[in-house]
């Protein structure tokens, strides 16, 4: 069993910046892929950014040149740096694990956007 802690969310005005880290009980260099989700409310979790076993990043549109995910394998933590925040970025973040055949979640970290 792998567990995930996220922190760092919080309240921001719009134009700021948060840093979100992820701590990973088990090896990050032996994931398939760490992934960060939001979910808003009624809606589905979505995808926001996901980084492979070999480093590679990508991200939904609406943040790309905004948010950045990055991963320390020294630490085990996924971190993704948001900045220029807007009130669509309002969320909950959660960050995911996928290795082995099986995908952990964390409990997930509240952002919110506003003046």
């Amino acid at each position: 069993q792998v567990q995930l802690v996220e922190s760092g969310g919080g309240l921001v005005q719009p134009g700021g910046s948060l840093r979100l880290s992820c701590a990973v009980s088990a090896s990050v260099s032996e994931s398939i892929a760490m992934a960060w989700y939001r979910q808003i409310p009624g809606r589905e979790r979505e995808l926001v950014a996901f980084i492979t076993g070999g480093g590679n990043p990508d991200y939904v549109d609406s943040v790309k040149g905004r948010f950045t995910i990055s991963v320390d394998s020294a630490k085990n933590t996924v971190d993704l740096l948001m900045n220029n925040l807007q009130p669509e970025d309002t969320a909950v973040y959660y960050c995911r694990d996928r290795r082995g055949g099986y995908i952990y979640w964390g409990q997930g970290t509240q952002v919110t956007v506003s003046s």
